[in-house]
């Protein structure tokens, strides 16, 4: 059998076959709505279709589970802003504009209300007293700001930005702005205002 499958056994019968990726997925989507603490194992078993003994033996406890959904997390909204900001035909004004829309189909992908970013949504109440969690949050914070220091310092090049600005505070303030925007989903602001926000927001980081 394939090794990206994960067996659970019924006690009768062949043994149903699970995809980790899909079921790491939907225990994803429970942390997502309802945050680290309010997330049970027996809630995220039933999402993930497991049993708990298959659900402990494929991913761990709910501490470990939570730490590989943060990195699929991680690994999905960073491709993302990777094709974005990578892209050398893009002038800095559209690379800008297409990681912040990008972001944002994320943040408005659930059903019902936002949910924002998964991480900044969730890590972010555990990073307080978990030093695990929170030194990913920080590693992961820390290469976005140099992405795009390094897609700032491509646009200074360019002649796109002036050369004496400061572009350590630049892309600082570009990633702060995904923060704003996935708390200001949550708190019930619409697609379309975030949208004009961010498109302003790149107005001011390239300069007007």
């Amino acid at each position: 059998m394939a090794q990206n499958k994960v067996l659970e056994g019924k006690g009768r019968g062949r043994p149903r076959a699970y995809d980790p990726q899909t079921a790491l997925q939907q225990a994803l989507g429970v942390f997502w709505s309802t945050g680290y603490s309010g997330a049970s194992l027996d809630s995220i078993a039933t999402a993930a279709g497991m049993n708990r003994p298959s659900l402990y033996a494929a991913f761990g406890d709910k501490h470990a589970i939570y730490l590989k959904a943060l990195e699929q997390y991680w690994e999905f909204a960073v491709a993302s802003m990777h094709e974005a900001l990578t892209d050398p035909a893009l002038p800095l004004r559209e690379a800008l504009t297409r990681l912040y829309e990008g972001q944002l189909s994320i943040y408005f992908s659930g059903e019902g209300q936002p949910r924002g970013c998964f991480a900044i949504g969730t890590a972010t109440t555990e990073a307080v007293e978990d030093a695990e969690i929170r030194n990913v949050l920080s590693d992961r914070i820390n290469r976005l700001d140099a992405d795009l220091e390094t897609r700032l310092r491509l646009a200074i090049d360019c002649g796109e930005l002036k050369s004496d600005v400061d572009v350590a505070a630049l892309a600082v303030l570009a990633s702060s702005l995904l923060h704003s925007i996935s708390i200001r989903a949550r708190a019930g602001k619409s697609r379309e205002e975030l949208t004009a926000l961010a498109r302003n927001a790149v107005g001011v980081i390239c300069g007007g």
